[in-house]
């Protein structure tokens, strides 16, 4: 049972409305629906959304979760909060009258970031949000409808889709060059050089550019490639372009993590000391907010990192500032720019390394090591953790497909890269083969059609 009314918090939501208008918050008109436990988990696994095609990864994240939950292994989050205009989100009955009222707050700070912060204004369409989730559900389930398909062969596609989702372009917003564009690229690239070569043995030196390469250039959208140059039927090209298309919508959100929780931390934070609350629903106010923002042991919590340094930088710069970084910055640079050596010392923030079974500490916060320690944070945050991997090319007399890492340091985890290969080429339906350091040695993974892996 419920120890409030929706009225009450209707009454509550008016307050906290009032405050974010004159704090200078610019929100999505907000809609919130109260729901249980288990509704809750349903739309956790379903990434938030009202409508989703199906797929078991999303049925096994709903039990495992009802799971954890039903033996307290595992909380439940407080709110979700959906990059949609209106904004929606839901809030757990089961929750106390003050914790309401807290993610009440906390929502509306969401909501003004996704509605200002540069990532999702040129990423998403926010209006379409719903629109497209569901039409991208109903295509799915059309193809799974029609007897020449049929389930198996759409959930074959959909798990390898899964498994190479995040290789695509990083560069929200950016458009893709088509092959005309490319192409009229690389001629005026040969014709420049050929202009600077004061010679003839320098001219003939230069290559003109082969022009029926595939790809012209290297390419870090696998996803892309695959829907342009594989053999796969139409509906499956269509398929890729839908799990494609919703790793867009949520890159931005991937890449200002940090930034999204600490930009509603610290306003949730902020309305409710001045909301007058009673004695007995202020100190339950503490006591939340304390376990939203506490360190984690030998992890990150976003929540904590995002409200430390923007309470910092409120208190450098004063409030104008704050609004800036939240439109102009991502977690990289959020953290690049704004973690102080005095912020890294305040958190104890410290480095380490697995070596076999132990972990090894590589830097503290001190005078010499905590600029590392904020270098490795922002270079690991966002997509920054997910290795890149290029299309270089497709051998013509053989058709095999050759990838290339993008090596900066750090090494694939191989028995993700295994996995991801077999996707790969279960989508290619050919051998490909996987350029990268091992040991700072330079191996290549080959995998085959019958997807057996081995190293070179």
């Amino acid at each position: 049972m419920m120890e409030y009314t929706i009225k009450e918090l209707k009454n509550w939501n008016e307050k906290i409305e009032k405050i974010i208008n004159e704090k200078g918050l610019n929100c999505y008109p907000q809609e919130f629906e109260v729901c249980n436990y288990e509704d809750m988990i349903c739309y956790e696994a379903y990434v938030g959304m009202p409508s989703h095609y199906p797929h078991w990864s999303f049925g096994k994240a709903y039990e495992k979760k009802k799971t954890l939950y039903s033996y307290n292994l595992e909380g439940l989050p407080y709110e979700m909060v959906i990059n949609s205009d209106p904004c929606i989100a839901y809030l757990m009955k089961e929750n106390t009258l003050l914790l309401q009222i807290l993610t009440i707050a906390h929502v509306y700070g969401h909501n003004d970031f996704f509605k200002n912060n540069r990532l999702f204004k040129v990423g998403t369409n926010a209006k379409r949000t719903v629109e497209k989730f569901k039409n991208h559900g109903d295509r799915i389930r059309e193809y799974i409808k029609d007897p020449t398909i049929g389930y198996q062969r759409v959930e074959r596609i959909l798990n390898a889709a899964h498994g190479i989702r995040y290789q695509i372009n990083r560069v929200i917003g950016s458009k893709e060059m088509s092959n005309e564009d490319i192409k009229k690229m690389l001629i005026d690239k040969y014709n420049k050089k050929i202009k600077k070569a004061d010679t003839k043995e320098k001219r003939e030196k230069i290559k003109y550019p082969n022009l029926n390469k595939i790809p012209l250039e290297p390419s870090e959208d696998i996803m892309e490639f695959l829907i342009n140059y594989s053999d796969l039927e139409d509906w499956e090209k269509d398929i890729l372009d839908i799990v494609r298309e919703e790793t867009k919508y949520f890159i931005p959100q991937i890449e200002t993590k940090i930034m999204n929780e600490g930009w509603a931390s610290f306003w949730h934070y902020k309305i409710l000391n001045e909301l007058n609350l009673p004695q007995e629903l202020h100190l339950e106010f503490l006591n939340r907010h304390n376990q939203v923002i506490k360190p984690f042991m030998g992890g990150i919590n976003p929540y904590y990192i995002g409200f430390k340094l923007f309470e910092n930088i409120e208190k450098r710069y004063g409030i104008k500032k704050i609004f800036e970084v939240r439109k102009l910055e991502r977690d990289q640079s959020f953290i690049r720019k704004y973690l102080t050596e005095d912020l890294c010392m305040e958190m104890n923030l410290f480095e380490y390394s697995k070596k076999g079974r132990n972990y090894l500490i590589e830097e503290i916060s001190d005078k010499e090591g905590w600029k590392k320690i904020r270098n490795t944070l922002a270079n690991s945050v966002g997509m920054g953790a997910i290795p890149i991997i290029k299309v270089t090319e497709v051998k013509n007399n053989t058709r095999t497909l050759i990838l290339e890492h993008v090596y900066d340091g750090r090494e694939l985890e191989l028995t993700y890269a295994y996995e991801t290969l077999k996707y790969i080429c279960i989508l290619w339906g050919s051998k490909v083969e996987l350029k990268t350091i091992i040991d700072e040695e330079e191996k290549i993974l080959v995998c085959s059609e019958d997807k057996k892996i081995v190293i070179k």
